[in-house]
């Protein structure tokens, strides 16, 4: 395909088929909620995570939040790193200790290339009860 070409809206969720879930370790909590962040999410549904990197957490209760879209509504939760790496999908369920976090909405890339933002979708910005050393999990909806 050629890259001038590329539409990464055109990528539809039934492109990618069974795949593992990433999984990680919160390494560091953060306590930070911004009414105009101003995130501006990438095209692109998919990233690959990588074992030993490590990324940003952050919620944001902004329903239209999405690939190619912003996100001003966010917390910032935690960083984390991953334990187990692989491919990590918008619309992919985020758990934290077996606990449903929310659904991945997309990936800003402000603070690359030391970290990325990765935002998950939830009802609400209040923080999920979280420590050091708690398993995340990024895994396909079924």
């Amino acid at each position: 395909m050629n890259q001038s070409n590329f539409d990464p809206n055109k990528i539809s969720p039934s492109v990618y088929g069974n795949r593992r879930s990433v999984k990680g370790e919160i390494v560091a909590l953060m306590h930070a909620t911004y009414e105009n962040r101003g995130l501006d999410l990438i095209g692109p549904r998919s990233r690959t995570l990588t074992k030993d990197e490590i990324h940003e957490l952050m919620i944001t209760d902004e329903p239209e939040a999405a690939p190619g879209g912003r996100a001003d509504r966010v917390s910032v939760i935690a960083f984390f790193e991953i334990t187990r790496g692989g491919l990590a999908v918008v619309g992919d369920e985020v758990s934290i200790t077996g606990t449903t976090l929310g659904e991945l909405a997309g990936y800003d890339l402000t603070h690359m290339p030391n970290h990325m933002n990765v935002v998950v979708k939830r009802k609400s910005l209040a923080a999920p009860k979280i420590k050091i050393g708690d398993e995340i999990i990024i895994s396909r909806k079924i």
